[in-house]
């Protein structure tokens, strides 16, 4: 099951990454969102899993963006 949970995070991070429309309905409802993006209605807890797992992943890819163009800034 967490080899699944793993590819519903990607799969979900993927969509969200290119519709920003998603990242709205996401923050507003984020279970509606996961189900709705994924077209699968999950238990409570394995939604609950791919909801942590998804918003991780983003602050995760926000953080390294940062230090991307904070390197930038020093490398020169």
């Amino acid at each position: 099951m967490a080899a699944d949970i793993r590819e519903l995070i990607e799969k979900a991070v993927d969509a969200l990454k290119k519709n920003p429309d998603l990242v709205k309905s996401f923050q507003s409802d984020p279970v509606k969102a996961i189900e709705k993006l994924l077209g699968v209605d999950l238990p409570d807890e394995a939604i609950q899993a791919v909801i942590k797992g998804v918003k991780a992943k983003l602050d995760a890819d926000k953080v390294g963006d940062a230090l991307g163009k904070l390197s930038g800034l020093f490398g020169k």
